[in-house]
């Protein structure tokens, strides 16, 4: 099997080192000194459950990897529309495209069925943009639940949790996706087929809908917002409107708001992807998690009026720290 990395940052150098050490032919794209460190050293794993190395190619040009059977997409959703240039010389007729992004992914209705088949979400794939470049037909989704951090060049700080949830958009147990998950459970990941991934996209958004953009307001980890009476009850509020519009789009998240909380407070002074993004300079990857949802909202009639105004305030930094 062969898998190229695009955008081989945290995750994508996390799960494309695991994946070369199971024996699979991985190339990390990348730039810059992470890449240069990669180059000389490996990527380096720091995990509670037990540091390694591997050495996989790493390279910051596409045209010398050449097609793939499977692209992981490592890149924030903000960058999708643009990255035609390089995951095109990855592409073969049936390599899939496996798009380990936060939020509402640009396939969302593909296959979906019901009243909202093919529809397009204007946040994720402003005038069709992102489909242009990335075909649905080519998705397989996947949802994240690792949590990684770039300790420094090559090195990947592995926090928590090994579970790389994946499905097909027509709800199909597909040979891919079987096969991408035995070679990720090889790697030592967990890896389940999920007949209907929506239904994680929801649980996974359920926290970073409210974790990440509240995080960059106010510069807090994850236990403080939790352990902060009046931003927990503003939490709170987000998830249960988050929690109404799956519903109204026929989702079952199938954990309480206080579980999830729970969760989220047990990972400890953990910094969002948001946080950290902000305090690097970095684009904010927010129209996924909060625009799409707002979105979502108006087609089915749910009010989600913390949600607007907490995307409202996000947005607005996502401005500031872009200029």
């Amino acid at each position: 099997m062969k898998v190229a990395v695009l955008g081989a940052g945290a995750i994508g150098a996390y799960v494309g080192a695991a994946l070369h050490r199971a024996g699979a032919d991985v190339h990390l794209i990348a730039r810059g000194p992470h890449l240069a460190a990669m180059r000389q050293d490996g990527v380096r794993v720091l995990s509670p459950r037990g540091d390694f190395t591997a050495r996989p190619h790493a390279t910051d040009d596409p045209a010398e990897v050449g097609p793939a059977d499977f692209v992981f997409l490592g890149l924030k959703a903000n960058s999708y529309a643009a990255c035609g240039p390089l995951i095109e010389p990855l592409l073969h007729g049936t390599t899939a495209v496996v798009a380990a992004q936060n939020g509402i992914p640009w396939w969302y209705f593909h296959r979906h069925g019901g009243p909202y088949e093919g529809r397009r979400l204007e946040s994720v794939d402003p005038g069709g943009a992102v489909s242009a470049v990335l075909a649905p037909e080519r998705a397989v989704g996947c949802v994240v639940y690792a949590a990684t951090e770039l300790e420094r060049p090559g090195v990947v700080r592995h926090v928590e949790g090994t579970r790389f949830s994946v499905g097909e958009p027509d709800r199909s147990v597909s040979p891919r996706c079987l096969a991408l998950s035995e070679a990720m459970r090889a790697g030592g990941l967990k890896c389940p087929v999920e007949p209907d991934l929506r239904n994680d996209i929801w649980l996974k958004l359920l926290g970073n809908i409210s974790f990440n953009p509240i995080s960059a307001l106010v510069r807090a980890t994850m236990r403080q917002m939790c352990l902060h009476g009046g931003t927990r009850r503003v939490i709170e509020t987000m998830m249960a409107e988050t929690l109404a519009v799956a519903t109204a789009l026929g989702c079952e998240v199938g954990v309480s708001i206080e579980r999830r909380l729970a969760g989220a407070e047990k990972v400890g002074d953990h910094r969002t992807s948001t946080l950290q993004d902000l305090e690097r300079g970095k684009p904010l990857e927010l129209d996924v998690l909060l625009a799409a949802v707002v979105e979502l909202a108006e087609i089915t009639g749910v009010p989600v009026p913390t949600l607007r105004t907490v995307h409202a305030l996000s947005d607005l930094l996502a401005l500031r720290s872009a200029a």
